[in-house]
């Protein structure tokens, strides 16, 4: 019985002592970023590398806000995650309502290819997007970024796993007293999978914020440019000043961070708990 103990103490130990070095190698770059942030250009390209600066340099913050049109890229990142969020959540609601409350033929086939289109990257698409938008004079506008985002299957098929945990009884006896479809969806489903709604909402802000390629595609001038592209193009206005490349990067990367401290639990239990169910 001791053995046995002694090495599921050990085995204990051993896993708890990888994952602090996973995450210390996860957070490195992070650190990094961050202390370079703050340095001078002689401490930012030291070599051998200087861990810590002399004096903080939190005037690089300002420096590196002033070299770019960074407001407009927040705003823009800010108006288009919110409309991105708006527009994939109506769909996403309103595809998960049809695949839990009505029968029609091929249901379980159409559900199927929504969850099959998750193994198609979205680089594959990413050509034929490009042109239906340039066919439709939609280049360089927020229209252009924001419409082939809105439909993903992911978020259909986990508000479907929620929508089908509410008892069928609750929509015959709504049913029966008179109540439409749509009333029903509104008044009963909504409120009761808030959680779950809640969390597609917040990971779909996520990805659209973070999202780099599509918009650095569509996008040709600063009123649409979004903060992961104005980032890349101000590397060339900052020129080999890395601390100031250091300080735009911690400025795009805070929200997020906050956005996912303040979610966190809710993004986890949202996610486990649509796996479960699934």
């Amino acid at each position: 019985m001791k053995i046995k103990d002694t090495r599921s103490s050990i085995g204990t130990a051993v896993k708890y002592v990888l994952l602090v070095l996973g995450a210390i190698l996860l957070m490195f770059p992070f650190v990094w970023m961050l202390l370079t942030s703050v340095k001078t250009l002689s401490e930012a390209v030291h070599i051998p590398p200087q861990w810590l600066p002399a004096v903080p340099q939190w005037n690089n913050y300002v420096h590196a806000w002033s070299l770019a049109p960074f407001a407009l890229y927040f705003r823009n990142s800010i108006w288009i995650g919110a409309l991105t969020v708006a527009g994939t959540l109506l769909l996403s609601i309103l595809g998960a309502y049809a695949f839990t409350i009505y029968h029609f033929p091929c249901k379980g086939l159409l559900l199927t290819l929504f969850m099959l289109t998750m193994m198609v990257p979205n680089e594959l698409l990413i050509i034929q997007n490009y042109v239906t938008i340039s066919d439709l004079g939609l280049l360089d506008t927020f229209a252009g970024i924001i419409l082939p985002t809105l439909a993903d299957g992911f978020y259909i098929y986990m508000l479907t796993e929620y929508f089908r945990q509410t008892p069928p009884s609750l929509f015959k006896a709504a049913k029966v007293d008179g109540c439409s479809d749509w009333r029903y969806l509104w008044r009963v489903m909504v409120p009761l999978n808030k959680n779950a709604i809640a969390t597609v909402g917040i990971l779909s802000f996520i990805t659209s914020w973070n999202a780099f390629l599509w918009p650095m595609m569509v996008t040709q001038s600063d009123a649409h440019r979004t903060v992961s592209v104005g980032l890349v193009l101000f590397k060339n206005t900052a020129s080999s000043n890395v601390q100031y490349q250091m300080a735009a990067a911690c400025m795009v990367l805070l929200p997020m961070v906050v956005v996912y401290i303040i979610f966190r639990k809710k993004i986890i239990a949202g996610v486990a708990s649509g796996g479960i169910k699934g």
